[in-house]
């Protein structure tokens, strides 16, 4: 059988190993087969030093297909999302590994609306991929506009007039040396903020730090932070469809600010529901339940989460990761309106971790083992089989395995985005959440000896 072309979110894999240019053309040939002769979609990249490659590899599929093809050149993903639908474009693509490191690279499609492809979608250029079924005849012209960030500034700007901002904070913006480069200290320098920057200049190397910002990856951003006394970092993954905080504690963590986002995001819209993913922690349930807040759970990865949330009329969706899917802009990842919906919805800076206290503690961990894509399935598969030895509540199977305990739970499940299987444990105790890892750990490892043997 043909294995799945896309994982979690879109293509991904090291380049010219998982993601060579004939694969990359051939998804842009059958992508453009996919859609009508003559359509037109909007083509925009992160930072990466294989983007070009990886550009003209997709463009040559595309135009190849009669499909028209509009050059946005580097571009965080929101505003790739954004434009597709503001511009009445047919498609949007986007060259992107997101948090991953340097060396991948992928390709992530979107709707002519803005929200990402559907799983059934895939499964369509997916089918046209393996077939080799190419449609072939006039060739789609490629045009490029360069003004396409000047674009989202303009609709970001828009949709937050009349906020009640405090212009006094000092704000703290970290790209990551990726695609919001340059961008989104633009953009809050142009509404009134007082903005200094940290790794603000693209470069696929990402020599500033990790393009996934985490606690540790972000410690220079937070020691530059107390040098400059600022007030927020508000730092970006590499595409910018991510978006994490950090004060002068430190790091303000995943759950924690996604519960945090997602009430304030109830209280603007008058909305109830949250949807999130299996791999959400239980503080985003405990934040929005004084409100009549409800959080629904769907599959790992942000386009699953944005159609949970629009087929649920949700506030927003979330990924603990950083993701967040509000409406008000569109059903895709939108890092730096989520940005904006947090200052909106604060005075000072001091606000949130003084919300936070007032949440029962929770202790979340989160490791991975590696594991090759061929195996990684199988692999869980076999946790499967042995789960009776956890004595679990309840097991949600929907995606990976979620095994929910009495005062906490634990989720074993194969990476969509890299060659590794994910554990995570969240309990009120620190002790018995690492038990619950350590547990999770021990039976995934069993399982992929047992795989070898």
């Amino acid at each position: 059988m043909n294995r799945a072309l896309f994982g979690t979110s879109g293509v991904r894999g090291v380049v010219n190993q998982d993601l060579t240019p004939e694969l990359c053309k051939n998804v842009g040939s059958a992508l453009g087969t996919l859609l009508p002769a003559g359509a037109a979609v909007c083509l925009g990249m992160d930072s990466r030093l294989s983007r070009e490659l990886i550009r003209a590899a997709v463009t040559e599929g595309l135009i190849g297909a009669g499909v028209n093809v509009a050059q946005a050149g580097i571009v965080p993903t929101p505003a790739l999302a954004l434009l597709t639908r503001e511009m009445s474009f047919d498609a949007g693509i986007m060259i992107t590994a997101s948090h991953n490191p340097p060396e991948f690279n992928g390709i992530k499609l979107f709707n002519h609306d803005a929200i990402g492809y559907s799983r059934t979608q895939e499964e369509e250029v997916e089918k046209i991929y393996y077939s080799g079924s190419f449609r072939t005849g006039k060739a789609g012209a490629v045009e490029h506009f360069p003004r396409m960030r000047d674009r989202y500034i303009q609709f970001i700007k828009a949709l937050v007039k009349g906020w009640n901002f405090n212009f006094g904070l000092k704000l703290l913006i970290d790209p990551g040396n990726g695609a919001a480069s340059g961008l989104v200290g633009d953009i809050f320098r142009q509404m009134g903020f007082n903005v200094f920057t940290i790794n603000d200049t693209p470069d696929g190397r990402f020599p500033g730090r990790s393009p996934e910002p985490k606690e540790d990856t972000l410690q220079q951003t937070i020691k530059f932070l107390r040098q400059k006394n600022a007030d927020l970092a508000i730092c970006f993954d590499g595409d910018a469809d991510r978006v994490v905080f950090c004060d002068h504690q430190g790091f303000l963590g995943f759950n924690e600010m996604i519960a945090f986002i997602s009430r304030a995001a109830i209280k603007s819209s008058g909305k109830q529901t949250v949807a999130t993913t299996i791999e959400s922690g239980m503080l985003l349930d405990l934040a929005i339940k004084d409100l009549g807040g409800k959080v629904i759970r769907g599959r790992v990865g942000d386009v699953y989460a944005a159609h949970l949330a629009r087929d649920n009329n949700a506030a927003l969706g979330v990924e603990s990761v950083g993701v967040y899917i509000l409406p008000q802009a569109g059903y895709y990842p939108d890092s730096i309106f989520a940005a904006l919906t947090l200052l909106g919805s604060i005075s000072q800076a001091s606000d949130i971790r003084s919300y936070l206290t007032t949440l029962p503690p929770l202790f979340f961990f989160k490791e991975k083992i590696a594991c090759s894509n061929e195996n990684k399935t199988e692999v869980v598969a076999r946790v499967r089989q042995q789960a009776d030895k956890l004595s679990a509540v309840y097991l949600n199977d929907l995606d990976g395995l979620r095994f929910e305990f009495t005062e906490g739970w634990l989720l074993i499940r194969a990476s969509g985005t890299e060659p590794a299987i994910r554990i995570m444990a969240e309990a009120g105790s620190q002790q018995y959440a690492r038990s619950l890892l350590n547990m999770g750990l021990t039976i995934l490892k069993d399982a992929a000896k047992r795989k070898t043997a």
